[in-house]
């Protein structure tokens, strides 16, 4: 997952291959409360591992349900409908720390109001920005005991225990969220001595999540008879039981982004990677989750889908995509999608009644406007409208920084303004929101996409032995979450490699050197380098592997092939490459190149610490002898001489810490930027 402060999406031209989808969110934690509330053990299957299904199961524990992770398998052993928490007594009050999760917020504040509370619900400050009046209002009809600990109709909350008069019909309203009537569904079966009615006031929106909820509900043994969507009766002597297994499907607001995504990139520059389109694993035309009915809305605008029990397969249709008009109210989630893929449309595009946008994790109405109009849409919003007119044409394009406000879709939507005809770059702020429901989803979209060749960022850190070029390199790709390549390794980890291969290190194995090179599965990470999943940091910076580089360096084969090696590692989202040559030999187009100038003295004396603190006796002029010597042989010898680049920045860090260093590197990478500092 990315967690740096922002996330530099280059020009992205097409995408086609399989992705594997994370459990729905919704259904993962109407799950676990049910299992949580009823009779017996639930194996869960597939469930979602994000931030909000984490809070969850922190509450369940807290409450005293045992819940035991068995592979991929969590078993959760039901209440029964009666609450335990450690060190409960008469006057204990449990804090439950729950985040920005609206699905773990309002079901618990009704389940724990019936049951009798000695509970405090809380969460981030947002989640304390996100009404729960109307659920508290409907609550306090029964006879539960809610108060407020903070601004009325907003958590955080502390909840009493109640005295409870079922007999008369509840009326929650139904226009802000379908959250607070899905609260009573789940948790008034726990009390039904007698039939329990909720009569919803005003237009219920969301209902494909009331869907969801009563399938479930029906899944654990409860049926709850609709009269319409005004009127819910939960009947007499209703109980949750264990469905036993039960496998959670995976999230179809999370395929809206890969069907637009087989909808918009596929082939769309001419030099994209032709019709094979997008496959995604793990949810289909069979779903119960609302959300898949965005898939008609994309066939609406041009995408060519084809469905399966399981799957969907999305290619590029009609383009550009037409205009659409539409009423989101059964897509409330995935409609954030259309918005995105208006910029892509043949005219103006208008979403409607998705006034539920506004007390989401932050005011999607305004942080989308937001977005669409810094890219260079023209857009109009209302209360619960978004009209969305893209640009022009590719020169109205705008390159942007986008806002995410700590809210997940926002950052998973605009990624996809990285297909953009213009080819301009696209940066996603706090791209670690996305662990909220999705944590790999930068690095499932980027695993299927293919960049504008040439449009890969490279940075280049070059300079004498000894000047900290590794450290820099490595701290300013963890600071940009883009890939390391430590080239100096690269001899010695072939040796290694030929070695294990059983082969000579002798130039008349050099061919036979070169197959092994052309194999390798090398990754860096950090500090550490790992061959095949291995990690062989240790083994490849002994003085033996120190002479087996040396010996495999004088081959003129394996000099060739590792300069095509090196450049394999320019992989999205971009690189940072450390080492002599990468600046003027291996990626001589890079945008930014370093060259560390640190004096002979300064590095030996960082070395002489070095290799004290490890224990190592070391004579301080020895090392600084052999610094200069090594000087002299590397910027004399024959082939590619070390010297700065011309273009090159040149960067004296010998008064310098890592991190001021660090930070210079980046400053100036700002500024090469087409949207400079955020």
């Amino acid at each position: 997952m990315f967690t740096t402060e922002f996330l530099d999406l280059p020009p992205l031209a097409g995408a086609t291959g399989s992705v594997t989808l994370p459990g729905s969110k919704s259904i993962s934690n109407r799950v676990l409360l049910l299992a949580a509330l009823c009779d017996g053990v639930t194996c869960i299957h597939d469930l979602l591992d994000s931030d909000d299904t984490r809070v969850m199961l922190t509450a369940l524990r807290q409450m005293g349900c045992r819940i035991v992770q068995n592979g991929t398998e969590l078993q959760v052993t039901g209440l029964g409908g009666k609450l335990n928490p450690p060190g409960s007594g008469a006057t204990t009050v449990t804090p439950l720390f729950l985040g920005n999760a609206g699905t773990a917020m309002r079901p618990l504040t009704a389940a724990l109001a019936v049951l009798g509370g000695g509970f405090e619900l809380g969460g981030v400050p947002r989640m304390h920005e996100r009404p729960i009046g109307d659920l508290v209002d409907a609550l306090r009809q029964l006879g539960c005991t809610i108060d407020y600990l903070g601004n009325a109709g907003f958590p955080p909350l502390r909840i009493g225990r109640p005295t409870l008069n079922l007999s008369e019909p509840i009326r929650v309203r139904g226009d802000v969220s379908s959250q607070f009537l899905t609260a009573l569904l789940m948790a008034l079966p726990l009390v039904a001595r007698e039939n329990i009615v909720i009569d919803v006031v005003g237009e219920l929106i969301s209902r494909p999540y009331i869907e969801i909820t009563l399938n479930l509900l029906a899944r654990f043994g409860v049926m709850v008879e609709r009269d319409g969507w005004q009127r819910f009766t939960i009947t007499a002597g209703s109980k949750f039981t264990s469905p036993g297994h039960l496998h959670v499907e995976a999230d179809a607001s999370s395929a809206s982004y890969f069907v637009a995504l087989g909808a918009i990139a596929i082939g769309m520059h001419g030099h994209g990677a032709g019709d094979g389109g997008i496959t995604i694993q793990g949810v289909g035309a069979d779903s119960i989750q609302g959300d898949i009915r965005f898939v008609d809305a994309a066939r609406d605008m041009g995408a060519r889908v084809e469905s399966g029990p399981n799957w969907l397969k999305v290619r590029r249709g009609v383009w550009p995509l037409r205009a659409i008009d539409i009423d989101c109210n059964h897509i409330p989630d995935a409609a954030m999608t259309l918005a995105v893929m208006a910029l892509y449309a043949d005219g103006t595009s208008t979403l409607r009644n998705i006034a539920s946008w506004r007390v989401k994790e932050t005011d999607r109405i305004a942080a989308m406007t937001t977005g669409l109009r810094k890219l260079g849409a023209t857009v109009e919003e209302g209360a619960d409208f978004l009209q969305i007119t893209p640009p022009q044409s590719p020169a109205h394009w705008k390159p942007a920084s986008i806002p995410t406000y700590d809210d997940h879709r926002i950052a998973m939507c605009f990624s996809l303004a990285a297909f953009n005809p213009a080819e301009l770059p696209v940066r996603i702020e706090d791209p670690q929101c996305v662990a909220k429901t999705f944590p790999e989803y930068f690095e499932t979209l980027l695993s299927v996409s293919h960049p504008v060749p040439g449009k890969i960022p490279v940075l280049c850190m070059d300079g004498p032995t000894a000047s900290g070029k590794g450290t820099l390199a490595a701290a300013v790709a963890a600071r940009l979450g883009y890939h390391f390549l430590d080239s100096g390794s690269l001899y010695r980890i072939t040796a290694l490699a030929a070695a294990q291969a059983g082969l000579a290190l002798e130039i008349a194995n050099q061919e036979r050197i070169v197959d092994v090179l052309r194999t390798l599965d090398i990754r860096f990470q950090g500090s550490k380098i790992l061959l095949s999943d291995v990690d062989v940091s240790d083994a490849i910076r002994t003085e033996e592997a120190g002479l087996n580089a040396s010996k495999v360096s004088a081959f003129p084969m394996v000099r060739e092939a590792l300069v095509e090696f090196q450049r394999s590692f320019r992989k999205l989202p971009g690189l940072v490459a450390d080492g002599r040559d990468m600046g003027t030999v291996i990626f001589p187009d890079a945008p930014l190149k370093v060259f560390l100038t640190a004096s002979a003295a300064c590095r030996a004396e960082r070395r002489y610490k070095q290799l004290i603190l490890k224990g190592i006796p070391v004579i301080l002029d020895n090392l600084l002898a052999d610094l200069e010597a090594r000087d002299a042989r590397d910027t004399t010898r024959m082939i590619a001489p070390l010297k700065p680049a011309e273009d090159a920045k040149l960067l004296d860090n010998s008064e310098l810490t890592v991190e001021q260093s660090v930070n210079i590197v980046l400053d100036w990478w700002q500024g090469k930027q087409p949207f400079g500092k955020i």
